[in-house]
């Protein structure tokens, strides 16, 4: 057993990148063939408690957009992930076999921006799964 003393410091590029990690704003949208509305529900709520960063998921039928926060290196590292969320986790939890049919990747910083100036998505007040 190996206590928290013990453990060797972690190498200097892993900390250089940690270091250089920041927030992303991710906005994926999903659409696809019609749904009965209480599996699109289930599988997103599944999806959410699978994934605890996952701020709020609004759903239709036919279409569903998840809101969430990624801690990634640059743009293009939370956009690789982001694009990989819904196919990897379809099957796991049983989600729709929708697309993806859009991405917005932000940094905080324009994220807030875009708030202040009234023209950013409005905030994730209601955290969950919510209908449109």
């Amino acid at each position: 057993m190996t206590s928290v003393g013990d453990r060797a410091p972690a190498p200097a590029e892993d900390r250089v990148q940690s270091a250089a990690s920041k927030l992303w704003h991710i906005t994926l949208s999903v659409s696809g063939a019609e749904a009965p509305l209480a599996e699109v529900r289930r599988g997103l709520e599944q999806l959410a408690h699978d994934h605890p960063f996952l701020l709020t998921s609004r759903y239709a039928n036919d279409h569903a957009e998840i809101r969430y926060w990624e801690e990634a290196r640059d743009l293009h590292d939370a956009a690789a992930v982001a694009l990989r969320l819904w196919g990897e986790h379809r099957a796991t939890a049983k989600l729709p076999p929708w697309t993806i049919v859009g991405l917005e990747v932000i940094d905080r910083q324009t994220y807030h921006q875009r708030l202040a100036e009234g023209y950013g998505p409005p905030p994730a007040a209601r955290v969950g799964v919510h209908p449109f």
